[in-house]
């Protein structure tokens, strides 16, 4: 994982502050070098004293793979167990965000559903928002039929109620829980612009919490080094931003 703490140190009755945090995943062909490569990320993140986190799972769609490593247990229970001992990143749910492109906007809408009490917000950029509707690609120049086996399991049930975030969005909105501020955004030249659409009027129909943003781009970095300045100045921080 890459890691960007917050330049200053403070401390409260002699401990260290604990910072407001970001979970910022990677997309599908990435790792966890993307975000800081290929963005400005360091320098949009340093004047909201925001801690980011920027883990690694290959291939893995945030999921306990059916055949491979369990990256959904990584994600859930491991990574914020090892980031938080390492550094002084905090636990209240108010402080913890969730964002991510791609596999990283569908991994970051699921973490959110799925616990929505760890979470005050997610956001996704050009996230795979609709599982169902890629059951049956045939562009293998993407993710062939064995890797997505191993991925999700048999192709038939592609995607299960774990995997499927219609399914978990309405689990959630029906659970009575005070659930994530969202937000999604996606590019009119995106590939997956119908995925953000059938996402959006389904979180609407729920009456969930959330921000819908579609302008013109492409499913490539200058949008998302854009769009990931939109997200940190909607992230709900309280009293974090240098002055």
């Amino acid at each position: 994982m890459n890691v960007i703490l917050p330049q200053r140190s403070e401390k409260i009755n002699g401990r260290k502050k604990e910072w407001p945090v970001l979970w910022l995943l990677h997309g599908l062909s990435d790792n966890h070098t993307d975000w800081m490569r290929r963005t400005s990320i360091e320098r949009y993140a340093e004047p909201l004293n925001l801690a980011v986190v920027m883990p690694s799972v290959n291939r893995s769609f945030y999921l306990d793979m059916h055949q491979g490593p369990q990256y959904g247990t990584f994600m859930r229970e491991e990574l914020p167990r090892i980031a938080r001992s390492m550094f002084p990143l905090s636990e209240k749910r108010k402080d913890n965000f969730v964002a991510g492109l791609s596999m990283g906007g569908y991994g970051a809408f699921l973490l959110a559903l799925s616990e929505p009490q760890k979470y005050a917000a997610a956001a996704s950029l050009s996230g795979v928002l609709d599982l169902a509707s890629h059951r049956d690609d045939d562009d293998e120049s993407r993710i062939n039929y064995e890797e997505r086996y191993n991925i999700f399991g048999p192709i038939e049930n592609i995607p299960s109620a774990e995997q499927d975030l219609m399914a978990l969005a309405e689990k959630a909105a029906q659970s009575g829980e005070k659930l994530p501020a969202l937000y999604q955004c996606c590019g009119t030249e995106d590939d997956l612009i119908e995925d953000s659409r059938t996402f959006h009027n389904k979180a609407q129909s729920l009456g969930l919490d959330i921000i819908y943003d579609e302008t013109d781009g492409d499913h490539d970095w200058d949008y998302w080094d854009q769009m990931i300045q939109r997200v940190l100045q909607w992230l709900p921080l309280e009293d974090t931003r240098k002055t």
